[in-house]
């Protein structure tokens, strides 16, 4: 593409801008993780690829560093694939087309995948440069971070050395990420029984949501497009024979869903009370949505499989009953969210599914929320289970690379960082499960609307947090 190519540091944004050019969502990271392993062989470089598409990739000292501790610096291949209504991407296959406005870089209509992309790049461009001076490093890039960080997981961690890392993970600038939630993926399924209905069908469609980050956004209260659309429907069903044929709505667990479709049959033609309500709920969601659109459009009459009363009603009663968004704030730390959840995915074809993430600082709180979605789904007649548990990473008293990360900022640009807690999950909790005492801090450049398609990285905090970390490695 070219469209970086005189954005300094260009060894950086030579690296983003081939890295956008390959498909590398969730699921999908062979081609970007088979892309590191012919780069550290080329430059002759130790690297082990697992079966799970993670790359570790070995470089050994600068001169005049060759005694001092290795150091292990990660980030992720994956980045979260969400785009505008109408853009064309097949994500599966297609790289991104890449645009700059001022400072900053973006997506056209999708996401840019500077979470973690940049990450990535600034590593590559790290490791391909023999002029900086760094101790021994230990460059580690996992997989599918963005769907419960199973890469992480499953990474065989024995091989490191490194007792100290840096996770280029985080997208305020001027912060030091010291501690964050552990979290699960979790799956309510509902089983639901059709009968032939003859009526005229509806669909209700939800579009244009603000939306973000399930973890870092969570807090703002944004409205999740799947729930506005249950309450909408349960709205019209009042005084009207109203049977679900479909619902669908978000695209990962870890995102706040920006739309959302329902599909239903009516025995009788919705009246004027019901356009009045439509009306009405567009307005209440454009206060805090601008870009939101609200639809409801009929067809011809027509015999069509839906839902049966008891299972509309089933299904209604789950979207009622369901938590979703912060449920406990932090009493020790101001504006941290201590538990939350987040309906991100749900669909209905043969049963209701829908998917959730979970996340606390607080072990216990997480599993209490767990069983509350389980004793729903019980009480439904329906299933739970969880997967992708995490663990928190805990807040570390001493730390000699925090001490070091904070000099080093306070001399570059004269003031303090913050340091902080976090309620989204990073990698860095897994890490210090696995690798004893890992002393670990995480940190990068600014990157503002993260997993929608208005995601964009400024271009001067790439500057400052490339010079950044190359005098971090010079100091440790």
């Amino acid at each position: 593409m070219n469209v970086l190519k005189e954005i300094e540091p260009r060894e950086v944004m030579r690296y983003f801008e081939a890295l956008c050019d390959l498909p590398h969502g969730s699921r999908n990271t062979k081609l970007i993780s088979d892309y590191c392993a012919v780069f550290a062989r080329v430059r002759g470089l130790n690297c082990r690829q697992d079966k799970s598409n993670n790359i570790i990739i070995a470089k050994p000292a600068s001169a005049g560093y060759e005694d001092h501790p290795a150091v292990i610096l990660q980030g992720h291949l994956d980045m979260v694939c969400e785009k505008t209504d109408g853009c064309n991407i097949d994500f599966r296959r297609d790289g991104l087309t890449l645009k700059t406005d001022g400072d900053y870089i973006r997506a056209d209509g999708t996401t840019l995948g500077a979470d973690d992309g940049i990450a990535v790049a600034m590593l590559l461009a790290l490791l391909d440069n023999k002029n900086i001076p760094h101790p021994p490093l230990e460059v580690v890039f996992t997989s599918d971070e963005e769907i419960g960080m199973l890469g992480a997981a499953a990474l065989d961690t024995s091989c490191l050395r490194g007792k100290t890392m840096i996770n280029i993970d985080s997208e305020e600038e001027g912060v030091l990420t010291v501690g964050c939630a552990g979290g699960a993926h979790s799956v309510v399924t509902l089983p639901l029984r059709r009968e032939s209905v003859t009526g005229i069908p509806y669909t209700l469609q939800v579009t244009g949501l603000v939306g973000g980050h399930s973890g870092t956004e969570i807090k703002y209260n944004r409205t999740n497009a799947i729930l506005f659309a249950a309450r909408l429907f349960d709205k019209l069903s009042e005084g009207h024979d109203l049977r679900l044929t479909g619902f669908s709505g978000g695209g990962k667990d870890n995102a706040i869903p920006r739309g959302a479709t329902v599909k239903f049959v009516s025995a009788t033609p919705l009246d004027e009370k019901a356009n009045a309500m439509i009306a009405a709920a567009l307005i209440e969601l454009k206060e805090t949505n601008p870009e939101a659109a609200l639809t409801l459009t009929a067809g011809e009459p027509t015999s069509l499989g839906a839902l049966t009363r008891e299972c509309c009603d089933r299904v209604r009663a789950f979207f009622a009953k369901v938590p979703n968004g912060v449920q406990r704030m932090s009493a020790e730390m101001p504006d941290l969210v201590q538990t939350s959840l987040n309906l991100g995915i749900v669909s209905l074809e043969k049963s209701l599914s829908a998917t959730f993430s979970l996340r606390s600082s607080v072990n216990a709180e997480r599993i209490e929320l767990g069983k509350t979605l389980k004793s729903i789904a019980s009480e439904l007649g329906g299933q739970y289970t969880e997967g992708g548990v995490y663990p928190a990473w805990e807040y570390r008293p001493q730390s000699r690379l925090r001490e070091v990360m904070q000099r080093v900022w306070r001399e570059q640009n004269g003031g303090e960082c913050r340091v902080e807690v976090i309620h989204a999950g990073l990698e860095c909790g897994i890490f210090s499960d696995k690798i004893k005492d890992l002393d670990c801090v995480s940190f990068g450049p600014e990157i503002q609307d993260i997993h929608t398609p208005r995601e964009a990285l400024s271009i001067s905090s790439v500057q400052r947090a490339w010079k950044y970390l190359l005098e971090v490695l010079k100091n440790l």
